[in-house]
């Protein structure tokens, strides 16, 4: 019976009409594949996925043997290198996650008349989010395509993709593994493999609604809030933060803000994250910033895929604050 894989898409499906060996267009996104025999295909099959679990238990071998590094926050000088922790670091700690810390945010609404709905448990960084959020973030320009096919999965219910590697510089593939196998130990993937002939990684989607939420945009929440804290922190300078806040105006008129940041003895900062289309919310977010009453400088709209021309060109156009992942870091040091 022929049988052919994907390897664009991942796709796997019978097709009696073309003969062993020869090669067709996927019937999903029309990629050339190559047809196989059932019974030889399985059997390829199985030697992979023997092979798989050798190195599998070899990565665990290695994982008991040596712990993995922490991923520490961005500077906000060099955002693409990582940073030493400021005393008073709020990183890896429930220490926010309290009533006491949301106090001043929802008394500065309060104070507005606007109604705060607070999560405590959103900015809880004794988990693995806000790491792998500064790992994504600091490498976004490499591991985009992975964060983009993985949100495309979810999107269209698929379990699994495959990311091929062949193409790349060793010390990029290097990167990307590297990235896979950190979040795989994390729970963030279901399961992950790595086939070296073919350079082609393997990963099993996780079904946990949160982890999905990561890869749709709350990572870029995370990576901005990450970067903000640990600036303030670094500076020792005391604040209240919150994720998002959903606040009810007197009108009735219900909105979220991504992050909410109010440095002690400063105006708040309100940083709007964005890893997919953001143009048409851009009379939203005007309105917004003035409803608020901040300046344009605080209230930041944070697009993971724009240039920095672009982000100046925006910024010039607009009375709001474009930046990219890489910009972030820089213009916040601006504020202090």
């Amino acid at each position: 019976m022929p049988i052919y894989r994907c390897n664009q898409c991942g796709l796997i499906t019978e097709d009696l009409n073309a003969p062993v060996g020869s090669k067709v267009p996927c019937a999903r996104c029309a990629a050339t594949t190559t047809v196989f025999d059932t019974v030889y295909y399985v059997e390829k099959l199985i030697e992979r996925y023997t092979a798989a679990g050798r190195e599998l238990n070899a990565l665990k071998q290695a994982t008991l043997q040596k712990a993995p590094q922490p991923i520490q926050p961005v500077s906000a000088a060099t955002p693409s290198q990582p940073t030493e922790s400021a005393p008073g670091n709020t990183r890896s700690s429930k220490q926010l996650a309290t009533a006491e810390q949301h106090a001043p945010v929802r008394g500065w609404f309060a104070k507005r008349s606007i109604e705060a709905n607070l999560d405590y448990s959103l900015v809880d960084t004794s988990g693995f989010f806000d790491d792998a959020a500064v790992q994504i973030g600091q490498g976004y320009r490499l591991f985009s395509e992975l964060i983009d096919r993985v949100r495309y999965a979810y999107r269209n219910n698929q379990t699994w993709i495959n990311l091929q590697l062949a193409n790349l510089s060793q010390k990029d593939q290097q990167a990307i593994t590297q990235l896979c196998r950190n979040l795989y130990k994390h729970t963030f993937f279901a399961r992950y493999g790595y086939q070296k002939q073919e350079k082609v990684v393997n990963l099993t989607l996780q079904t946990a609604l949160s982890i999905r939420q990561f890869f749709e945009g709350g990572w870029l929440e995370w990576y901005a809030f990450i970067t903000l804290v640990a600036q303030l922190d670094e500076r020792q300078r005391g604040f209240s933060c919150a994720r998002s806040v959903k606040i009810v105006f007197p009108n009735e008129d219900l909105h979220e803000l991504d992050v909410f940041v109010l440095p002690q003895n400063q105006p708040p900062i309100c940083i709007e994250c964005k890893s997919g289309e953001f143009r048409r919310d851009i009379d939203k977010y005007l309105r917004m910033r003035k409803r608020l009453g901040l300046e344009r400088s605080r209230f930041i709209i944070c697009a993971a895929d724009l240039t920095d021309d672009e982000c100046n060109g925006l910024s010039a156009m607009y009375e709001l604050t474009f930046v990219n992942l890489e910009s972030l870091g820089a213009h916040l040091q601006t504020l202090f």
